[in-house]
């Protein structure tokens, strides 16, 4: 695979325009940093970041981030951002996607004996990342928390646990990348579509979780999501 620098400077040039000049796709910003579109991304961190806002302060959520055309009425985020070019980063930072969530049989039931890929080890590992929202507090402060403190459990009204995510990458189904096709960006209730999915327990209810009152700031707060590579000793298990 061509380092990033040489995709962004080999990549085919279309015709400039007679009032503007064309620009590649993807754009250095310094050092090991890149723009494509919207998203920034860090060669050597891995660091992936890119604009929302909140969708929701109530109601019961099945993803975590849509695309603004996408489910928004059960997302707690919403963006403009392309899925297929958040894809093409997750890939040109060599983020290996883990299948192992996405269900062979319908429908998503372990305890019926649904089946699901088997997965290396390495691949598991690779694909966890940690999901984390920066916003401004309104004291002029940035603040940033992993995702999951301002999500909560319908039930125990517990915070949702620490603990990673999974890119599985969504599929192909239909000629269409079905990430683009939905905006299923990042799903909490199993979705195959979904760029990344919750892998943790309750995550085939779709009556689970709740934004958590009173952490969740406004509807339209501008927020930055942050995804870097998984840092925990272990990562959590398939349910």
């Amino acid at each position: 695979m061509l380092p990033i620098a040489a995709v962004a400077e080999e990549r085919p040039q279309e015709p400039p325009a007679k009032t503007a000049e064309a620009k590649p796709a993807i754009e250095r910003l310094d050092g090991s940093r890149y723009k494509l579109g919207e998203i920034t991304f860090d060669q050597k961190s891995r660091e992936i970041r890119f604009p929302a806002k909140v969708n929701m302060t109530e109601g019961l959520l099945e993803y975590l981030v849509v695309h603004s055309r996408g489910k928004v009425h059960e997302s707690l985020f919403s963006t403009e951002v392309s899925p297929t070019k958040l894809n093409v980063v997750f890939t040109l930072l060599r983020y290996p996607a883990s299948k192992e969530l996405y269900a062979t049989d319908s429908p998503v039931d372990h305890e019926a004996g649904t089946k699901f890929p088997n997965v290396a080890a390495d691949v598991k590992a690779g694909a966890r990342v940690d999901i984390k929202v920066e916003w401004s507090d309104g004291t002029g402060k940035t603040r940033a928390v992993p995702v999951n403190e301002w999500i909560a459990h319908a039930v125990t009204e517990k915070q949702m646990p620490s603990g990673p995510w999974v890119y599985g990458g969504s599929e192909i189904s239909n000629n269409r990348y079905q990430a683009e096709a939905t905006g299923d960006v990042v799903a909490i209730f199993l979705s195959s579509s979904a760029i990344l999915n919750y892998p943790g327990k309750d995550n085939n209810d779709d009556e689970a979780w709740l934004p958590f009152p009173k952490r969740v700031p406004a509807i339209g707060t501008p927020v930055v999501l942050i995804i870097t590579p998984n840092q925990s000793p272990k990562p959590v298990a398939t349910p």
